[in-house]
């Protein structure tokens, strides 16, 4: 069944085509990674998709009654709007039906209007509540609340929350409307580790159909299942994951190239033939009219052969190589007996870190365990509330920011540049053309940039600097995956030692042999990258909580007390589940209002309960 196909469809802008006669077809269920380099149009066809756009020609059909999900921009709410009010908000239908189904229980409980007429009006709505999935409501929001980890912002205030926090919320809005059609464009890029690896496993188990924008390798590789490739205003459909894709375009860039090279000299043949026709036909006495009449027709041949276009197979990339900086002290930074806390909440206690010249070390952690704040302390921007922290000799630090911020956005890019590079403005021209800011692009203003192209502005100004330290947060945000794979290049080069902070797990299990890992209040170090330190910090926790509790021997194991609460919440869910049932079933034919109220009252008070039981199910199952 296909849920959307679209017919020779065409985009332009600013005089510039996008992209021209573009047909491709959705079907359903598929999971669908949409890719090409920045600047190629994918923003523009979900817009188009959305409809929130429409084509300068052709036509795009979706599937009747389809629903679509799409976030373009955030959304504006009322005043007074909280995270949790957007959270329900994707239940609009229903909480109105909630709504009635309060004001008619008002209408009962004061003997109001004709009480046959309100109790059959009471029914419809109660059925239809419950067939909409009315009850389960709060049970979908818990689980998008806790797989994105944004419990903090429910009864925060939608126009206080930032851009980011913003950005999860009206996430999180979309995947409990469950459209038929989801489109995603860059999910990932405000989520800590936990919360990507949550939606991975929401996606792939989602029923509907999903397209995705991501520069996350790794998610695409979990999620998707066919690959749509935009480029030069083609798409081409490869029907395997993100890897997959990677290695048969490669070969099949191969296969198309020796293609255009077998034509090419057929081509060159055909040519040199047909010029020796012509020179024989002239050198004969008379000319040689049939060897011309050959000629002709080879050249008509020619002309009506179908020319292959020669594939890119190296397109333009950014030049990135660090400038060789002298080195540091063997100790680069270290903190012993480091505490930190904010508001009364402790971030970290007695952490330790130990950062050695040419190390390669990351720091992990869900959002707002302490990762930043590490960083803050190594640059100098806080000071830890306990502990020893010292920074070694001869450090010559740099630090990407994922929010690069210059003091004058009216600043021309070429200007932002050399406040940082002293280097002549032809020289600053020369430097920025490998980051790929060509002619007069040099002179935009800094305010006007995307965030990628910040990125890339900061990478330039870090790479010809006297540096031995890169600090880096989240640098691979707003990059596309070649701007990517050339910086993961650069910095296996750098002749120094290097700190992220990242949820890039492609990255950091490429470059990264340290990691250092915050939960639950402690700085944990491993020796290994990501995913090794992923499987050691699971086996920490299951493991060594029972081994503190040792000396407790009346009680069982750790783990067989957590399954042994599961099996016991299971059970009392199963009851609740029963009794919530045969209330539902006396609510239809009891007519005593006195009996329906109680019924409604408790009815509600076990809602509740099994709620909260679900809830302690879920962290028990975590």
């Amino acid at each position: 069944m296909i849920i959307c196909s679209a017919q020779q469809i065409s985009k332009m802008y600013g005089g510039h085509p996008v992209f021209e006669d573009l047909s491709f077809e959705i079907p359903h269920g598929a999971r669908i990674g949409l890719v090409g380099r920045n600047g190629t149009g994918k923003t523009t066809l979900f817009k188009l998709l959305a409809g929130n756009d429409t084509p300068d020609s052709g036509t795009i059909s979706m599937k009747k009654n389809a629903k679509i999900g799409y976030l373009a921009q955030i959304p504006e709410y009322p005043e007074g709007t909280l995270g949790i009010d957007v959270l329900k908000s994707a239940f609009a239908d229903l909480v109105a039906i909630g709504e009635k189904l309060k004001e008619l229980e008002v209408k009962m409980g004061d003997g109001q209007g004709d009480l046959d007429t309100i109790l059959e009006e009471y029914g419809r709505c109660q059925d239809l509540f419950s067939n909409e999935g009315g009850y389960e409501m709060e049970a979908s929001i818990a689980m998008v609340v806790n797989g994105l980890g944004i419990q903090g912002l429910l009864d925060k205030e939608f126009s206080s929350c930032s851009g980011g926090e913003q950005t999860k919320l009206s996430l999180g809005y979309i995947l409990l409307q469950e459209p038929d059609l989801l489109l995603l464009d860059e999910p990932t890029n405000h989520l800590d580790i936990a919360a990507v690896e949550w939606l991975e496993q929401f996606l792939t188990d989602y029923s509907g159909t999903v397209m995705c924008i991501s520069h996350d390798r790794y998610f695409l590789d979990h999620v998707i299942n066919k690959v749509y490739d935009l480029e030069d205003g083609e798409i081409t459909i490869y029907h395997t994951d993100y890897s997959g894709f990677v290695q048969e375009k490669e070969e099949r860039l191969m296969i198309e190239f020796q293609a255009y090279q077998e034509q090419q000299k057929k081509i060159k043949k055909m040519k040199e033939a047909i010029k020796r026709l012509r020179e024989w036909a002239n050198q004969a006495n008379p000319p040689n009219e049939g060897l011309h009449k050959r000629a002709r027709s080879m050249e008509r041949a020619l002309e009506r052969m179908e020319k292959l276009k020669r594939p890119v197979l190296d397109r333009k990339k950014m030049g990135l190589e660090f400038e060789g900086g002298d080195r540091s002290g063997k100790i680069v930074f270290s903190m012993v007996g480091a505490s930190k806390s904010f508001d009364g909440r402790t971030l970290f206690h007695d952490a330790q870190m130990d950062l050695r010249f040419k190390d390669r070390t990351a720091i992990v952690g869900q959002n707002g365990t302490g990762k930043s704040t590490i960083v803050k302390i190594l640059l100098g921007e806080m000071t830890a509330d306990d502990g020893d922290v010292k920074i070694g000799s001869n450090v010559k630090m740099g630090y990407l920011s994922q929010h690069f911020v210059v003091a004058d956005p009216e600043a021309r890019l070429i200007d932002a540049f050399r406040d940082e590079v002293a280097v002549t403005e032809g020289e600053a021209r020369h430097i920025l053309a490998r980051f790929m800011f060509y002619g007069p692009n040099v002179f935009r203003k800094v305010g006007q940039l995307s965030g990628g192209e910040k990125m890339r502005l900061r990478l330039a100004q870090l790479m010809h600097q006297d540096l031995n330290l890169l600090v880096l947060d989240e640098p691979t945000n707003h990059l596309d995956i070649d701007s990517r794979e050339v910086l993961e290049e650069a910095l296996e080069e750098f002749n120094g030692t290097i700190l992220a902070v990242s949820h890039d797990r492609y990255f950091l299990n490429k470059l990264f042999q340290k990691t250092y890992w915050i939960h639950e209040g402690q700085l944990n170090f491993f020796e290994g990258p990501y995913s090794w330190a992923k499987e050691k910090i699971q086996e920490r926790i299951t493991v060594e909580r029972p081994v503190e509790k040792k000396k407790t021997v009346t009680k069982p194991r750790e783990k067989e007390k957590k399954t042994a609460t599961t099996d016991t919440i299971e059970a009392e869910l199963e009851a609740l589940e029963t009794e919530i049932a045969l209330i539902e079933g006396r609510l239809q034919t009891e007519e005593d209002l006195g009996v329906l109220q109680e019924l409604h009252e408790k009815l509600e008070r076990l809602e509740a309960e099994r709620e909260l039981k679900y809830i302690l199910l879920e962290e028990q199952l975590s």
